[in-house]
């Protein structure tokens, strides 16, 4: 069974970047494809530190885009870290329009937050911890509220319809089903999110699978950036899957890192200690784990009996697993989180591919560089989100003539693909993750093979997360030096003629 849609736009995932996308369409009719139902199944949800804006009376954007650069480890785009802390403000205004409560101090200014790597208090917050929440709650209300934008729930896009190098819509399919959904949309917009879900253990949703990023890939997109993922130091270490999130927050406010020995091992690693940027501290806590030492995050005299109110989210988190924080350390552990990779993008969010745009994590703008600043990602979902809008607004192609659409490929149910999932994390995890070295890249390329080989029709994430998996491993071979998120035990020095961005397509990495 197949139907078609069509629309001037169509933006793929529902997170902060499509729904923003969205909204700045208007008044174009908008379909957004929603993987599950509106509100869940989104990062966003799950951010609990913040957005960085420099809206304090202390700071400014050229400060702000200061402290971005130095956690890009040198090869962020200078150009585009000024667009993203300039812009910063306004959609911080953005939002407040749109009702987003914002925490707020005893004077009724906004209540900001200090992160690590971050000269100046400049994270806007809400509810203490938690803000994604609250963003896309109001993201949300404001899309039932808008008659240009119509949300297909619980549809999963497979695969971009690109006839003779032009671009002619989107093949998905009805979850748990076999209806097809050809969509057709002048401008299509790639909003997906992570891919987290590569990884053993990770702090998003089950649904960040790469969706985005595979597809683009197979039409030949340029790709950007592959080999630099965020493990972020202090996920919740309870056993669960996704692992919760402790946010960096917790340590801005004085909380210290202490290994079951009693030793605050941070301050003989970093000047800033716990502070210290995230990959920094993220393999200090990898390497204690591997020595076989437990890792805790002592709040108890930084935040003490304040905890509850201070951090909501993850106080929760710690009692549901028998953990009260006031009074004990909290059990963490690196987990992936970001990925600075993706779809390659100008300034505007435009692809190598006319009429694909993509923002928020799915794409690369070049402003993360090698190591994200904390709470620059929720900033940059929004900031592009708005841009690319305006740039589709400003220059939405001419109707596309009817083509005819090759059959849609349906994608197997996910439960045939379970194991193969869990051995393709393990291996990420174990080789293509915090610490890497070639042979142990070259052995992740080698599963990769082996699963493909053994799954020649794969599930739509399975399919996805093999052809992510295969870029970000094959780019972390070639980048032969240790920078930022990217470290390698055979090559553990920077090397100043490999301080520039990497560009790759599919084709090279198989």
């Amino acid at each position: 069974m197949r139907r078609e849609r069509s629309a001037d736009a169509i933006v793929i995932g529902a997170g902060i970047a499509g729904l923003m996308a969205a909204l700045k369409l208007a008044p174009m009719q908008v379909l957004v494809v929603c993987k599950t139902r509106l509100g869940s199944g989104a990062a966003t949800d799950w951010a609990q530190g913040g957005i960085a804006a420099a809206v304090g009376r202390d700071d400014s954007p050229q400060l702000h885009a200061i402290d971005t650069a130095l956690a890009g480890a040198g090869i962020s785009d200078r150009e585009i870290v000024d667009i993203l802390t300039n812009d910063a403000p306004a959609r911080i205004e953005d939002l407040l329009a749109l009702g987003a409560a914002f925490d707020r101090d005893d004077a009724g200014e906004l209540a900001l937050g200090r992160e690590a790597a971050h000269q100046r208090r400049r994270i806007v917050k809400a509810g203490g911890d938690a803000t994604g929440h609250e963003i896309l709650t109001a993201l949300i209300a404001a899309v039932h509220a808008s008659p240009h934008i119509e949300v297909l729930e619980d549809v999963t896009a497979d695969d971009l319809i690109v006839d003779d190098g032009t671009l002619r819509g989107v093949v998905a399919h009805v979850n748990g089903s076999d209806e097809a959904i050809v969509l057709r949309g002048r401008a299509i917009v790639i909003a997906t999110g992570g891919i987290g879900r590569l990884y053993r253990y990770t702090t998003n949703p089950v649904e960040a699978t790469g969706d985005g990023i595979a597809m683009a890939a197979r039409a030949g997109t340029l790709l950007a950036d592959m080999e630099f993922v965020q493990f972020h130091p202090t996920a919740l270490a309870i056993g669960r899957d996704p692992m919760p999130l402790v946010t960096e927050a917790v340590r801005g406010e004085g909380a210290t890192l202490i290994n079951d020995l009693g030793e605050r091992f941070m301050l003989g690693i970093h000047p800033d200690a716990e502070l210290g940027p995230r990959d920094v501290v993220a393999r200090a806590i990898f390497e204690q784990l591997q020595r076989g030492r437990v890792v805790g995050l002592d709040a108890r005299a930084a935040i003490g009996a304040a905890f509850a109110t201070e951090f909501p989210t993850v106080f929760n988190f710690c009692m549901s697993a028998g953990i009260d924080p006031r009074v004990q350390r909290i059990p963490v552990a690196p987990a992936a989180h970001y990925h600075m990779g993706g779809v390659a993008v100008d300034e505007w969010g435009r692809t190598s591919l006319p009429g694909l745009w993509a923002c928020g994590e799915a794409s690369a703008t070049g402003v993360h560089g090698a190591n994200r600043l904390a709470s620059n990602s929720l900033l940059e979902a929004l900031v592009y989100g708005a841009r690319v809008a305006t740039d589709i607004a400003a220059t939405l192609p001419a109707p596309s003539t009817h083509t005819t659409v090759p059959r849609p490929r349906l994608a197997p149910h996910a439960g045939d693909d379970a194991q193969a999932i869990s051995d393709l994390r393990n291996v990420m995890y174990a080789n293509v993750g915090l610490v890497r070295n070639e042979v142990g890249l070259r052995e992740a390329l080698s599963r990769i093979d082996e699963l493909n080989a053994l799954f020649p029709a794969p599930g739509s994430e399975l399919r996805n997360l093999l052809v992510v998996g295969r870029l970000i491993a094959r780019a972390a071979l070639a980048r032969k030096e240790s920078r930022g998120s990217h470290y390698r035990t055979d090559y553990p020095l920077t090397d100043e003629a490999l301080a520039k961005r990497s560009f790759t397509r599919l084709a090279d990495a198989v």
